[in-house]
């Protein structure tokens, strides 16, 4: 009579679970703030005139800041 067995242990991908990609993730946003406020403070420290010659809005401040954040 042949048996038999199966492996019950559970494995995860070193890739996306492990310390060294958790570490890259939290770097990677850490970045992204860095960069979503630094566009953020350079932006609203343009007078409405600055602005305007971008042609930018300075309601537009926030949206412009996150893009450029998603785009690092």
């Amino acid at each position: 009579m042949a048996t038999a067995t199966i492996d019950q242990r559970t494995t995860y991908n070193t890739e996306t679970f492990g310390l060294t990609a958790i570490t890259a993730r939290l770097k990677a946003a850490i970045e992204r703030n860095r960069v979503y406020r630094q566009t953020q403070r350079e932006l609203g420290q343009l007078s409405d005139r600055d602005l305007a010659d971008l042609g930018i809005a300075r309601g537009m401040i926030n949206a412009i800041a996150r893009d450029a954040a998603r785009a690092v």
